[in-house]
């Protein structure tokens, strides 16, 4: 009796799977996987932090050491309210690019106020590996990066973008465009700039106004944030407001 040959199913070919003909799967697969998670671990919202992957926690005097820390209390003392809240499923939970530096200490003070805490990883050729305070089962890993920047803005109720380099800035001014434009419905969805001083250092804002670039009315986007008990109290009274 002959042998018959048993084809793969399409779904279970990994060879089609990783083609370039399959690639809107893969971009689907990216959507759909972490709505079903959210949704399943009953993840309301979000609150999303930015900042440099290169703070690192030792260098508490170097101007990137010292944002570390103050985004690592910021985050704690957030998540330490919004778990008092108590609604049903989960608000405000704090989510980061899930690496080093700033993203690290968000996801931190998180775990140390005792909630869980979301990490949107990327693959890169020189690797960024998950940091070890992202609660494991919010843990994600995408391959595209328009993937992820839709994840990390999608259901966040509140930005603070703390100082960063280039990829900061992308993910920054990416979300002020969209709310710019009203791509995005987050008009109330507070951004802060969290330390001025290097804000203003770094982007001239009024610069864009002055050349017509921009209108006054664009620079209400966002604020400036400098200080913890300040920037906390500025979100508490704005994030309640979106429950």
């Amino acid at each position: 009796m002959n042998d018959f040959f048993v084809p793969e199913k399409a779904y279970k070919n990994l060879d089609f799977l990783n083609s370039r003909d399959a690639r809107v799967i893969r971009i689907l697969a990216e959507y759909l996987e972490p709505l079903q998670r959210m949704r399943n671990l009953k993840v309301n919202s979000t609150v999303l932090f930015l900042g440099s992957a290169r703070a690192h926690p030792d260098k508490r005097e170097s101007v990137l050491g010292k944002y570390y820390w103050e985004a690592e209390e910021l985050a704690f003392k957030l998540a330490e309210w919004a778990i008092k809240l108590k609604p049903k499923g989960k608000n405000f939970v704090i989510c980061t690019g899930g690496g080093p530096g700033i993203m690290e200490a968000a996801n931190r003070g998180a775990s140390r106020a005792g909630g869980k805490s979301i990490g949107m990883n990327i693959s890169l050729p020189h690797e960024q590996f998950p940091n070890a305070y992202i609660s494991p089962e919010l843990s994600f890993l995408f391959h595209y990066f328009f993937m992820r920047k839709f994840w990390l803005v999608y259901q966040a109720k509140a930005v603070i973008a703390f100082p960063g380099g280039y990829g900061t800035l992308d993910e920054l001014f990416e979300t002020l465009t969209l709310i710019q434009t009203e791509k995005m419905q987050k008009k109330h969805v507070p951004i802060c700039l969290y330390g001025e001083e290097y804000w203003r250092n770094v982007i001239h804002f009024e610069a864009l106004v002055e050349h017509g670039a921009i209108t006054p009315k664009d620079l209400e986007i966002f604020e400036y944030c400098s200080d913890i008990e300040g920037t906390l109290g500025l979100l508490k009274k704005r994030l309640i407001n979106l429950l």
